[in-house]
């Protein structure tokens, strides 16, 4: 008997053994395979939850997703309808009989409604462009929306008529808008964006605003129905006051609007309490710094006994929503990389709910992610690990932790050995504050090896990475490098001090932060200080280029989608009008010592290390001209570079799976030539 056991044991220790050794690394078309959650809605009852399945088309090089539903328990998997287009914001009507969602359609995004008891759907609407923001009315008999509507742009000259038959060219665009192209949509047709609402059981959309302001904002009801809050900028002088919006109701029979904030700066996503009489809602005062914590307000509807209750929280907070009884109400915050949920009372107590919200930004590991709480407390969240992009996560009332009910990755990354994700911690040597980061480890890691490292420094400069799934992280890893991804000065998460510590001084110390974190791994032993490589895109491609510019440490670096001269990229990028006195006081002309200072070309004389430069042809946010101003120079001083053009990619590299996957495979096979 004894020796069945031991040839037992030896027989399933050998398939364990040949299990383990058929997994392989993170793959590069592995990235089509992936699929993540987002966006779930928790019925009412608290039993059925419809959230977006997302993934890849790997055929049309483009993400997909769908709805799906799925019992709180995690049994019952479905595909929500049998359409095979895309579908989104689901949302439950107050009794939970049904579900309104918006779907394409070969003439363009609809109003769809789904019947629980039935299964049967139907089109509600026929509308001239795309809704979104949609919103139950309190008796379920409505729905709000936001869509945008066109206008025609500014006529300066009328044209002679051209001859039958002749081929000119297409007319002229004007524009005399302060904001007139968008990163990733190109240029932005003239127009507004309205709030309209439509029957529940459809009819014609009604609209409720008019006046040249947009309105694109969250929309919640009066309890009676008769009211709906949002957030606009409709103040005198809007096109430059574009940091501020307020809080405002609009009576849907009369169309009459009144303001109910006056604040300068951002007042927005209001939500009224469920007795009425209060609206809460997010915002700050504009103090005209690179970084202020976003807090949560309550405020009578009528505007009055405007106050804060999330002041003990040197955190920003997001994604309000009310409990059923009005004492409180759920929101997120990032905390230290993670994204947590938490509960505030009206008195401002705070309770921690859930910690690992994300894993719905697909390429690096930056935060994201969304919730929803039903009637009965039971909380349903996209929930990441270093390990999966977001899944389902489900906290049932009196319960502290949370079920994963899906497991939309495991048919590949079952098969996965991924890179083994550490949380580190250092000292910074310049002012002694403590500093995070993480690594990344390679497969199959040996600790009596030092390996290469490949510093990947994070955009922004104002966001955070953290401990969520990166596809881009792990393909580097599993080249052999241990990647390091820190959260220098400036990244959120850490309070509102920490983060403006880079206003009026971008590049400054967070420079010391991520060097701090080199010299850190190398005197552990983890990496082999001959052997530096770095990288980052936007703030973290500005990074990598300060970085070569200040030492020459590096064997060498890849630059993705910088900004190299402050002084072009203000007043050429999309977002150009954003930046005077909360980057560099004032503006090029009136501040250029400054801009220029602090822009990496004025380092560039002292490059030499080997670098590629990387950008999407179609970047409006960190235009190519910026790449090609760093490309240009080296080539003028004959360091060894080279420059790499992504067709049509955005700022959003990763939009297109092909680019994201190109950017990767570019970058690595740069490093490889200076192993």
């Amino acid at each position: 008997m004894s020796r069945f056991c031991t040839l037992l044991i030896l027989v399933f220790t050998f398939q364990f053994v040949l299990a383990q050794a058929e997994k392989t690394p993170f793959q590069p078309l592995d990235v089509f395979e992936l699929e993540w959650a987002s966006d779930p809605q928790i019925s009412p009852d608290g039993s059925q939850i419809v959230y977006k399945r997302n993934g890849f088309d790997i055929m049309n090089d483009k993400s997909q997703g769908n709805l799906w539903i799925i019992n709180s328990d995690g049994t019952s998997h479905r595909k929500l309808t049998s359409r095979e287009v895309n579908e989104s914001q689901a949302r439950w009507s107050p009794s939970g009989d049904r579900i309104a969602f918006i779907s394409a359609t070969t003439e363009g995004s609809e109003l769809y409604m789904y019947w629980t008891a039935t299964g049967q759907i139907a089109k509600l609407s026929h509308l001239e462009k795309s809704p979104g923001n949609l919103t139950w009315s309190p008796n379920g008999t409505h729905l709000a929306f936001t869509m945008f509507i066109s206008k025609k742009p500014p006529v300066i000259a009328t044209m002679p008529s051209k001859p039958k038959g002749a081929n000119w060219a297409k007319p002229a665009r004007i524009t005399d808008r302060l904001k007139h192209e968008r990163d990733g949509g190109g240029y932005m047709e003239p127009g507004f964006t309205h709030i309209f609402s439509i029957p529940s059981e459809g009819g014609s959309a009604h609209q409720i605003t008019t006046d040249d302001y947009d309105h694109n904002s969250n929309l919640s009801f009066s309890p009676d129905g008769n009211t709906i809050f949002f957030a606009a900028n409709r103040v005198e002088d809007w096109e430059y006051r574009f940091n501020n919006s307020e809080i405002y109701s609009v009576n849907i029979a009369t169309k009459s609007i009144t303001v109910l904030t006056t604040q300068d700066g951002p007042d927005y996503s209001p939500k009224v309490s469920p007795d009425g009489k209060t609206i809460a809602f997010l915002g700050h005062l504009d103090k005209v710094q690179t970084y202020q914590n976003t807090v949560l307000h309550l405020m009578n509807t009528d505007g009055s006994n405007r106050r804060i209750i999330s002041s003990d929280l040197d955190r920003s907070v997001s994604n309000i929503s009310w409990d059923t009884n009005g004492k409180g109400l759920n929101f997120t915050y990032d905390d230290k990389g993670n994204t947590k949920v938490a509960y505030i009372t009206i008195s401002g107590k705070i309770t921690k709910l859930a910690d690992n919200l994300g894993g719905t930004t697909i390429g690096r590991p930056y935060g994201g992610g969304s919730f929803s709480m039903s009637n009965n407390g039971t909380i349903v969240y996209t929930h990441s690990r270093p390990e999966y992009p977001s899944e389902l996560a489900v906290i049932q009332p009196k319960q502290k932790r949370p079920k994963l009910i899906t497991h939309l990755n495991s048919d590949v990354l079952d098969y996965r050995t991924l890179g083994q994700v550490e949380e580190v911690w250092y000292t910074s040597t310049f002012d002694g504050r403590s500093i995070q980061g993480w690594i990344v480890k390679p497969p199959y890691y040996d600790a009596f090896k030092s390996y290469p490292l490949l510093v990947e420094n994070h955009g922004g400069p104002i966001s955070n990475y953290g401990d969520r799934f990166s596809p881009e992280m792990q393909l580097y890893a599993a080249d052999g490098y241990v990647v390091f991804y820190p959260n220098p000065r400036g990244s959120t998460s850490y309070g509102e001090e920490f983060a403006n510590l880079l206003y009026n001084n971008y590049p400054g110390q967070d420079y010391n932060d991520v060097m701090d974190g080199v010299d850190f791994l190398v005197n552990k032993g983890i990496v082999d200080t001959n052997k530096l490589y770095v990288t980052g895109g936007s703030a973290g491609g500005i990074m990598t280029a300060w970085m070569i510019g200040k030492n020459n440490r590096f064997k060498a670096a890849v630059v993705h989608k910088p900004v190299i001269n402050w002084i072009s990229k203000t007043l050429v990028a999309d977002n150009y009008f954003g930046y005077a006195n909360s980057r560099y006081p004032g503006q090029p002309w009136e501040n250029f010592e400054t801009y220029w200072k602090f822009s990496p070309l004025s380092l560039v004389g002292n490059i030499e290390t080997p670098t590629m430069v990387i950008v999407g042809l179609n970047d409006l946010r960190t235009p190519p001209s910026e790449a090609k101003q760093l490309y240009h120079a080296l080539k003028l001083r004959k360091i060894e570079t080279v420059l790499v053009e992504l067709p049509d990619a955005s700022h959003g590299i990763y939009k297109k799976p092909s680019n994201l996957i190109s950017k990767v495979a570019h970058t690595l096979a740069w490093l490889r030539k200076y192993n």
